[in-house]
């Protein structure tokens, strides 16, 4: 049976925390937000988490795209928010993952 992570604001206020520390110009997966907080396999937690985070204060969630670097589908705004940061997209409306996925190293 699949492991379930329960959202508490804890939990909530430390994927943000994350989300926060992303630079400007750079991406990070949700996937990578999941295991930089030890919750590898919950990057559906992470996406559920930013959809509802301007109820918690102002986070720079544009940053968070798919491990394809695809932004989310119902957030308009999202490409142009990060094309002015300076993100590169490639043909395919993608982000360039190579050039800018954000390393907390």
């Amino acid at each position: 049976m699949k492991e379930r992570t329960k959202m508490n604001d804890g939990l909530v206020y430390e994927i943000l925390s994350v989300v926060e520390e992303i630079p400007e110009g750079k991406v990070a997966s949700y996937g990578q937000i999941a295991e930089l907080i030890g919750k590898d396999k919950n990057a559906r937690l992470v996406g559920k988490v930013l959809g509802m985070a301007e109820y918690y204060g102002d986070y720079p969630c544009h940053r968070v795209v798919n491990h394809a670097g695809r932004p989310a589908p119902h957030f308009t705004e999202q490409k142009s928010l990060l094309q002015t940061e300076g993100v590169i997209f490639k043909e395919n409306g993608c982000v360039d993952m190579k050039k800018c996925q954000w390393d907390p190293a």
